[in-house]
């Protein structure tokens, strides 16, 4: 797995997965339009030159591969007190190979190493298994429930809030 910035070549990948209605199913966007992806791609191309930066988006690319299955993401709520948030998705083709497992195991050790954070969370829908087993995978713990946290396609969805700190990295 190779983790790389994203770039604008990468939106023929990045819109076939987030027009995919399994990939979003338990989003709070999508099914992307091609305006969606534009916006999305250049906003997170954009977010990579910020500074300070606060959010750090990677193209997730397979040994070997050229295009992107997905993206992982770490954005800095809180600067002060040393906390992230830790996203990822996946196309579809590239569930079940340990990519979501291994980018957020990276990113996890980047935001904790380099970036010096004290806490990394992240929320998963109680329903997205998948990515339930990644974050416990990881070593993130689940701290709770978050009642009626998005609005998904009209409908209030709650979602499992997760956490790592740094002080529990060995």
């Amino acid at each position: 797995m190779v983790l790389r910035p994203l770039e604008p070549s990468d939106f023929r990948a990045v819109h076939a997965y987030a027009t995919d209605a399994e990939v979003v199913r338990f989003m709070d966007w999508g099914p992307n339009t091609l305006d969606d992806t534009t916006v999305f791609l250049e906003r997170m191309i954009r977010s990579a030159q910020g500074s300070p930066r606060t959010q750090f988006p990677l193209a997730l690319v397979p040994s070997g591969g050229e295009e992107p299955v997905g993206v992982v993401e770490l954005q800095i709520g809180s600067a002060e007190h040393r906390r992230a948030d830790l996203g990822y998705v996946l196309a579809r083709a590239a569930w079940g190979h340990g990519y979501a497992s291994e980018a957020a195991a990276a990113m996890l050790r980047f935001g904790f190493g380099e970036l010096g954070l004290h806490k990394i969370s992240a929320t998963c829908d109680p329903d997205n298994r998948g990515s339930a087993r990644v974050l416990e995978k990881i070593g993130m713990r689940r701290e709770g429930l978050l009642k009626e946290h998005f609005l998904v396609r009209g409908q209030w969805r709650d979602r499992l809030l997760w956490a790592a700190l740094q002080t529990d990295q060995g």
